[in-house]
């Protein structure tokens, strides 16, 4: 386990070893929302999440705030005006406006990032939970802070990717950057997490570190030897990893890498990203982590008695990401469920076994051991070259420009996808339960449970801008 007498920051609790003080937000409309038919992003997954944690009882060992969502001038903190502008604006009924379409294709909408029911909304709602998340541990009123929503960290200043429009992670670690002067983010997806480092790969403010599949697979980006320019060199760590990623070998690499970056950078607080589409069948991942051992990254971090932001992100097999998240909240809160799941509404979807556990399948990892020696002291090596816990200005602005790109060229340039629009079939369950969004968003779908669950009355974060 880590040590909590290390010299970093301490939480606001104090430095006791199990309980936590944690909020959680949840917006109770999140399921609504649609990216469209055969699309595998489906925000139900974060309220079939929700009502897990209901019917366990999580809920009542966090606070739960339903999360302010966030403006305009909130957004623009990182992505430009006119993107911000063009995402509040574009809807369905407006892509036939032939004014549109020159936006589409600059801003990267259409494909992966379609235009959907209440787009914006949702975005202000995913953003809304991080920036509120980071405010109530700026604010010291919690230890570990929850946003299930958030994790989208493939977007880009003024371009969506990867199913990704705002980057809710970057406007977080801002609002976080107010009162820190060191913010560590870890990130755990299947997928490289693009949007984050890039907005922060020249400050030493943030430290990113990425824990990915590499090599054919989007986005292509996270090579090893990326590690940062001028003020942020070596403060970008890329852990590039193949197929087939079990337990063992990921618990190899993220504890000993992760105890060096708390060591030496000492962060104020830690920002987890919980990507679920590297656990075992994922629809578009190829990882093979249980649940147990995607959950224990956040136990790790959990041990070190820093202030943290814990947000969703990918998965594609829904089931199993409401597993994983249901399983890390109750990590969070310091508790062991039951492996065997309470009966709740979307019960069906976790037959035949109806528990909260997967098993790994048998597929082959191809990460070596050699492989994994080589990677981690290739990694430890840069880290050596870090003075221990920088000294920053305080006042100092985080860099969060990224150089501009030609249109035309943005244009030409070659786009990676992340879902073919074709291999992707939902479960029979999933078709069968899947929220009607034909008015947009609503709250028809709410189940009893989850309303008494939202506490609203009680816990509503309205928080002051």
């Amino acid at each position: 386990m880590a040590d909590d007498t290390y010299g970093g920051a301490s939480l606001p609790s104090g430095p006791d070893g199990r309980k936590r003080r944690v909020t959680y937000f949840y917006e109770p409309t999140i399921g609504d929302y649609y990216y469209g038919q055969g699309h595998p992003m489906k925000p139900h997954r974060i309220r079939m999440a929700h009502n897990l944690i209901v019917h366990y009882g999580l809920h009542r060992r966090m606070e739960i705030n339903r999360p302010y969502p966030a403006g305009t001038e909130d957004i623009q903190r990182f992505h430009s005006d006119d993107y911000v502008d063009f995402l509040a604006s574009v809807s369905p009924e407006t892509l036939s406006d032939h004014s549109f379409s020159r936006y589409l294709k600059r801003f990267n909408v259409g494909e992966d990032c379609p235009v959907f029911d209440g787009l914006f909304g949702f975005c202000q709602a995913s953003a809304g939970g991080s920036i509120g998340a980071a405010v109530k541990l700026n604010r010291g009123d919690a230890d570990i802070a929850i946003n299930w929503a958030g994790g989208l960290h493939h977007a880009k200043k003024s371009e969506a990717s990867g199913f990704c429009y705002v980057n809710d992670i970057v406007l977080g670690i801002l609002e976080l950057l107010k009162y820190h002067k060191r913010v560590l983010y870890i990130d755990i997806d299947v997928h490289h997490g693009d949007g984050v480092e890039e907005a922060f790969y020249t400050t030493d403010r943030v430290m990113t570190v990425s824990f990915h599949k590499f090599g054919d697979f989007f986005p292509g980006t996270g090579h090893i030897k990326d590690v940062g320019v001028g003020s942020g060199k070596n403060y970008a760590l890329n852990v590039p990893l193949n197929d087939g990623m079990d337990d063992d070998s990921f618990r190899g690499l993220f504890r000993p890498l992760i105890q060096k970056v708390m060591e030496v950078y000492q962060p104020d607080a830690v920002v987890l990203q919980c990507g679920a589409d590297s656990l075992a069948g994922d629809r578009l991942g190829c990882f093979n982590l249980s649940v147990k051992g995607h959950a224990d990254c956040l136990r790790f971090l959990r041990s070190f008695n820093v202030p943290l932001m814990v947000l969703g992100g990918g998965g594609y097999t829904i089931r199993n990401v409401a597993r994983c998240w249901c399983y890390e909240t109750a990590v969070a809160v310091g508790v062991e469920p039951d492996n065997k799941l309470p009966y709740n509404e979307y019960f069906e979807y976790f037959g035949p076994d109806y528990t909260l556990h997967i098993e790994p399948s048998n597929m082959e990892n191809l990460n070596s051991p050699k492989d994994m020696e080589k990677i981690r002291n290739t990694l430890l090596e840069q880290l050596s070259r870090l003075p221990h816990a920088p000294s920053v200005p305080f006042q100092m602005t985080p860099s969060s420009e990224v150089p501009e790109e030609v249109e035309e060229n943005m244009e030409r340039r070659p786009k990676r996808r992340i879902w073919n629009g074709e291999d992707y079939d939902s479960d029979a369950e999933e078709n069968r339960k899947r929220p009607n969004n034909s008015e947009g968003p609503g709250v028809n779908n709410l189940t009893r449970d989850e309303v008494d669950g939202m506490e609203e009355d009680k816990n509503m974060d309205h928080q002051p801008r």
